[in-house]
């Protein structure tokens, strides 16, 4: 069985609505969620509904339109089943109730500059201890700290690499 965690910019760019993507963007993104979908791959999130809330402050809980509020629904719906969304613990340092860094987060002084709303995604694919695939859309950051993350483990699955790769 397949994990991944998943980057919220996914979810909206399958949606069509993140203005940088390009259409092949977009049903990258869409491909990639349905067939999450389709072959029962699990989705790590936190106990502490930090993706989950996230998530629902730019997607639809009716699950139209577009594959992005689809899948965030059934994310959402299947919560408690492990065979599709697990969930798993991490720990906040410093503000609990609006923490940006977590004791599971790398101690690694090349992602100093990482984003810090990001760095809950890094910790979950960290503590599951199966360190599933983290799927990129859009945001930067998961390509410019990229080596830096798989120096760690960590594996990146860039879903529209053409966003920043130059000539």
């Amino acid at each position: 069985m397949s994990n991944v965690v998943i980057d919220t910019n996914v979810l909206i760019t399958a949606n069509g609505d993140c203005k940088q993507a390009a259409p092949k963007c977009v049903e990258s993104c869409e491909k990639s969620l349905l067939r999450i979908y389709n072959e029962g791959i699990v989705v790590w999130i936190d106990d502490r509904y930090l993706i989950l809330n996230e998530y629902k402050k730019h997607l639809n809980f009716s699950g139209q339109p577009g594959i992005g509020n689809f899948f965030f629904k059934r994310l959402h719906d299947f919560q408690g089943d492990e065979n599709v969304v697990k969930q798993v613990s991490i720990t906040p340092i410093g503000n609990s109730e609006c923490p940006e860094s977590f004791s599971e987060f790398p101690d690694n002084p090349e992602l100093e500059g990482f984003d810090h709303s990001d760095r809950k995604f890094v910790a979950v694919a960290i503590a599951s201890r199966v360190y599933p695939d983290i799927y990129n859309a859009t945001d930067s950051d998961w390509y410019n700290f990229q080596e830096a993350l798989e120096r760690d483990g960590l594996k990146i699955i860039q879903l529209c690499p053409h966003l920043f790769e130059t000539c």
